[in-house]
């Protein structure tokens, strides 16, 4: 995904379900998080997602557990 201020950003695959309301004029804030998954969240249109810089990895065996605890 790729804000306004030119940033691009990757939605945890468990959180997408969570941005299908987002339009293009949705409202994002970018916040740190202190997550062990992701390292930021993306806020807006009434939801609150993980998120981490795009190009960057994920955690695999965080995300596994994460995507497997629902």
């Amino acid at each position: 995904m790729e804000l306004d201020d030119g940033s691009k950003w990757q939605i945890f695959p468990g959180d997408l379900d969570l941005t299908l309301d987002w339009k293009p004029e949705t409202e994002l804030t970018v916040v740190e998080s202190d997550d062990e998954i992701a390292s930021h969240e993306l806020i807006g249109g009434g939801a609150k997602v993980r998120a981490r810089p795009a190009g960057e990895t994920w955690p695999a065996r965080q995300v596994k557990d994460a995507l497997k605890d629902g």
